[in-house]
């Protein structure tokens, strides 16, 4: 049989194919997930935008929009790419290639990640429907800011945003260490607001 498991920097052995609570560790996650480049690296700045970066803005975007949310909920927007720690970042017609086995993967080590920090396996389908508004909303963001889309592209692809929302959002481009350490922290307050 082949190894289908990735040995993590805390020690940890993660089983790809039956990941479990008790091999996730955040600084894994964060500490991965700051070398992961969104856009496959086609970005401008002396600094990849990472799939980090990008946690900690979709986090930042859904809190605005619903105020009232409790810290967990925040916690899973931080933590909605996660999977992409150990599978990467791979673009939308990609996974769309790869169909029902990146589904299944990526479904399996969002469990394991949910539990290991007390959240539901799977979050509510209208906690998804709002992160994924979020997770759009960034990505318009993205697009135009530093991926190198029109307006008027990043408006047909991804949706025109709302004036209130177009100028309130930065995009960070910081090192790895920095990034690392800002999701970091932010865990770490989620998880003691929860």
């Amino acid at each position: 049989m082949k190894r289908a498991w990735q040995r993590m920097l805390s020690g940890r052995r993660l089983d790809l194919l039956d990941p479990t609570p008790v091999d996730v560790e955040i600084e894994d996650i964060a500490h991965g997930l700051s070398f992961v480049a969104r856009w496959n690296g086609q970005t401008h700045g002396d600094w990849a935008y990472s799939v980090a970066e990008h946690a900690i803005l979709v986090e930042e975007i859904f809190a605005v929009l619903n105020p009232d949310a409790p810290a967990k909920w925040r916690l899973v927007a931080l933590l909605h790419d996660a999977p992409e720690y150990v599978l990467g970042d791979m673009i939308s017609p990609v996974k769309a290639a790869i169909g029902s086995d990146y589904t299944e993967l990526d479904a399996k080590l969002t469990a394991a990640i949910h539990l290991r920090f007390g959240l539901p396996a799977t979050a509510p389908r209208d906690i998804k429907r709002k992160i994924k508004r979020a997770d759009i909303i960034s990505a318009r963001l993205e697009a135009e800011r530093i991926a190198g889309f029109s307006g008027a592209e990043a408006d047909r692809i991804f949706g025109k945003l709302a004036p209130d929302l177009k100028d309130r959002f930065d995009i960070c481009l910081r090192p790895p260490r920095e990034v690392r350490a800002a999701f970091t922290a932010r865990h770490e307050a989620l998880l003691a607001a929860m």
